[in-house]
């Protein structure tokens, strides 16, 4: 059913839709925030990565590290609806 089903003439006409949908200026800025994505993904997984490895190096024997204590911190909506509420009531 599926045999030819991504030829190079569907490509050409996803292509086509899309930029038609979004626009030829709005394309590059999209591209550039994907390959931003992308870079920092690469970095975070090869981070990920070496920490696992100096993880496994350290000796068994070696005390835990304590987790630090969490601070009591606010969503940014909830920040944002604070200071709302605070301009609102000091322009009454």
């Amino acid at each position: 059913m599926l045999r030819n089903g991504l030829e190079p003439w569907h490509l050409l006409i996803v292509a086509i839709v899309v930029i038609v949908l979004f626009g030829s200026k709005k394309l590059p800025e999209a591209a550039r925030g994907l390959g931003k994505s992308m870079r920092i993904l690469k970095s975070e997984a090869k981070a990920m990565k070496d920490d696992g490895v100096a993880q496994s190096a350290a000796p068994a024997d070696a005390a835990p590290e304590q987790p630090a204590p969490k601070v009591n911190q606010t969503a940014p909506g909830e920040a944002a609806a604070a200071r709302t509420v605070a301009e609102e009531t000091a322009a009454r």
